[in-house]
């Protein structure tokens, strides 16, 4: 199989010849595997080579006019969105942290005039381009990534957590509102990627964090009322295309699993499993066979703070558990951290590459 055959069938919970792979990481960990492959700096397309990727993303690039102005005297910078972020360093690398949540105190009025990117102004020849790339060397070719469609996060990132939680509880029309807009952009941005596309395309990634490492974040009866509505109009659009959709979900989130089921969703994604009912064995005990799994391999667990023998051991078991009746891609629950040593990340990916196959 080639590398998106055996994604197609892991996202149809079928068995592929071997369990596919995937890989995200933090700029640290990242510079030091491309340095252990003899790479340059800039070369992610050889990295993701050497270790094995299948997946290869693709988003239309911004070109439009700067919306909101850095603040460089403090090192903050803003996105077309509004989002501030500033770089903190530590002792293994670093890492952007959001900060400011301008909008954390603004009415419904300031949310309806707080400037938010056109459409318009989004650069669909380059997705078609980098799709139609990837597809013609057969990597599974996926639409968005964890941070498409997510609410909680995405007004967090302008609210603040605390005041995005308020307002979804007390259904509060500020913060619906910035919901709304930037549900109706993003998914005008996501319609006319996938009508320059489409053809390249194999699924939508999308996300939504809705837990704690110990419960839930919010009530199932709250993301049915708030966010279900919202998640479904990116669902039916990927499913208008005839594609299969993943979505992100951080910490204990298998709550909401059936509610996905229902939708139609594909694959959950992330599966983080210290937190409460995320093991791999709750979850394929539960979930096999009606979801396919993309994730498990924590990046707070051997990975990051054993030996290379239990980082094998750790992946192997992993594979033992999920593997059975297919349905499983084998990543990092998150990016993979800098505190990372260079060869357990190494030793994950040959583990997947050595005891992968069926």
């Amino acid at each position: 199989m080639t590398s998106q055959e055996p994604v197609l069938t892991a996202l149809h919970r079928a068995v592929p010849d071997r369990v596919p792979v995937n890989y995200h990481a933090n700029p640290g960990i990242d510079s030091r595997l491309k340095a252990h492959f003899g790479l340059a700096r800039e070369d992610a397309e050889g990295l993701r080579c050497a270790l094995g990727v299948d997946f290869r993303g693709v988003y239309p690039p911004y070109r439009g006019p700067r919306l909101h102005a850095d603040d460089l005297a403090r090192g903050v910078v803003a996105n077309e969105w509004g989002i501030r972020r500033r770089w903190i360093e530590h002792s293994s690398g670093g890492y952007w942290d959001f900060c400011d949540f301008p909008l954390r105190d603004a009415d419904e009025d300031t949310i309806a005039r707080w400037p938010l990117p056109s459409p318009d102004d989004y650069d669909y020849e380059a997705v078609r381009g980098a799709a139609r790339r990837h597809a013609e060397s057969r990597f599974a070719v996926y639409l968005g990534g964890a941070g498409v469609c997510d609410i909680i996060n995405g007004n967090g990132m302008l609210r603040g957590m605390e005041q995005t939680l308020v307002d979804l509880a007390g259904d509060d029309p500020a913060g619906l509102l910035l919901a709304r807009r930037r549900v109706e952009i993003q998914l005008e941005i996501l319609r006319r990627s996938l009508e320059a596309a489409s053809e390249w395309i194999d699924f939508l990634w999308i996300g939504e964090d809705l837990g704690t490492q110990i419960g839930p974040l919010i009530s199932l009866e709250l993301y049915r009322r708030a966010l279900r509505p919202l998640h479904r109009q990116f669902v039916d659009l990927a499913r208008s295309h005839g594609l299969p959709v993943m979505v992100h979900t951080c910490g204990s989130s298998s709550w909401v699993y059936e509610d996905f089921i229902e939708m139609g969703i594909a694959a959950v994604d992330t599966l983080q499993p210290e937190a409460r009912n995320m093991s791999p064995e709750y979850l394929k005990q539960k979930f096999g066979g009606r979801l396919a799994f993309h994730g498990c391999i924590s990046t707070a667990g051997p990975v990051e703070r054993g030996t290379v023998a239990e980082t094998v051991a750790y992946g192997r078991r992993t594979l033992e558990i999920m593997m059975p009746g297919g349905g499983y891609c084998f990543a990092p629950t998150h990016e993979l951290q800098d505190d990372s040593p260079t060869e357990n990340v190494v030793a994950m990916y040959e583990t997947a590459r050595r005891w992968g196959a069926y």
